[in-house]
């Protein structure tokens, strides 16, 4: 394991009971941010100076170092092929690095507010954001725009994490709740509340079974999550076939019993569109009356596909709006921060 701390120094511990640890003194300042690059030959660290540095984790030889920040560095990760790095700091921008010419490749501004954590999305193609204005935003590396934006807390984002699905997003705020935002349909499908204050920190396990939470409640929670298994997907932009049940947003709350060996979960369901409990009713009773014969079972599969090539359909036509309403986005993004430069440029 790594750690970083205020002392400037980083400690690599072995995981055993005595708790060995080696350190090296790693900046000039308290040290933020710190994490092992995908082949864990490699350690990358954010620091106060405002610089990022790349570290071999044998004999801890410096490698290179960053300095296109003009403020604190909050957060530096590797991208999930290791060649990249992202960054987010103080002076509101959030920074693409190439680790082999250890040179920025592009900033994106943050107008409004300063970024606490960063994340790459599981495909390597996005980038995520924990911002201090409250929202999350997640952009697009290789057309480098804005590909999504959620204002979903009423606090500082601190911290966030991406289901290895791709498609699932976990934020956590000052405002002392969790929530869960699907990524493909954009929007929040969970919140969670069980901590008391601020919850701090928050992250997927490797296979995606279950997450864990820390808070200023000086709680660790772990929670068990109820997603199907699927597969790595290629991008944001990519849409899935599969049956999509996702429910309307369901608010989960921890009871205050603490009891020594049971935590009990209050869930409240939301409730289906009377339309599903219509469909599911006739299909059932058309197959009551149609018998069990081979003709009626062609049938029904026969009817199903119908089904299922006019919902593939309608899926088509709403990812062609989709990404006409992004161009659109993307164009009023562009004339606002014309707009911006043209009233600083004045001043």
């Amino acid at each position: 394991m790594a750690s970083a701390s205020r002392d400037r120094s980083v400690r690599l511990w072995i995981p055993n009971i005595r708790g060995d640890s080696t350190e090296f003194r790693a900046h000039n300042a308290t040290v933020r941010s710190v994490q092992f690059s995908p082949d864990g030959q490699q350690l990358v660290t954010g620091s106060d100076d405002k610089t990022i540095k790349l570290w071999t984790v044998h004999r801890h030889k410096f490698v290179c170092s960053i300095s296109t920040h003009t403020n604190w560095v909050r957060c530096v990760r590797f991208s999930p092929d290791g060649r990249m790095l992202v960054s987010c700091a103080d002076d509101k921008t959030i920074k693409l690095h190439d680790i082999n010419s250890a040179s920025t490749l592009h900033s994106f501004p943050e107008l409004r507010s300063s970024s606490n954590y960063v994340a790459f999305h599981p495909s390597g193609t996005c980038i995520a954001a924990a911002n201090t204005d409250n929202s999350v935003k997640i952009y697009d590396i290789r057309t480098r725009k804005l590909l999504q934006h959620y204002d979903a807390h009423s606090g500082p984002v601190h911290s966030i994490s991406f289901h290895p699905s791709g498609h699932i997003l976990e934020t956590c705020s000052a405002d002392g709740t969790l929530k869960l935002l699907d990524l493909m349909e954009g929007r929040v499908i969970y919140t969670l509340h069980g901590h008391q204050g601020a919850v701090t920190c928050c992250g997927f396990a490797r296979d995606g079974e279950y997450f864990a939470s820390g808070g200023k409640d000086q709680q660790v929670m772990v929670w068990k999550t109820n997603f199907k298994p699927v597969d790595l997907c290629g991008g944001l932009e990519e849409t899935e076939e599969a049956d999509h049940q996702t429910p309307h947003e369901v608010t989960v709350a921890l009871s205050p019993d603490d009891s020594e060996d049971e935590e009990r979960i209050t869930t409240v369901q939301s409730r289906r569109d009377p339309e599903t409990f219509q469909d599911s009713d006739t299909v059932g009773s058309n197959k009551a009356s149609n018998g069990s014969g081979d003709e009626d079972i062609a049938t029904s599969l026969q009817q199903v596909k119908g089904s299922l090539q006019h919902l593939i359909m309608q899926l088509d036509t709403l990812t062609q709006t989709v990404l006409v309403l992004e161009q659109r986005l993307s164009h009023a993004e562009n004339k606002i921060s014309e707009l911006v430069n043209n009233q600083h440029n004045l001043r």
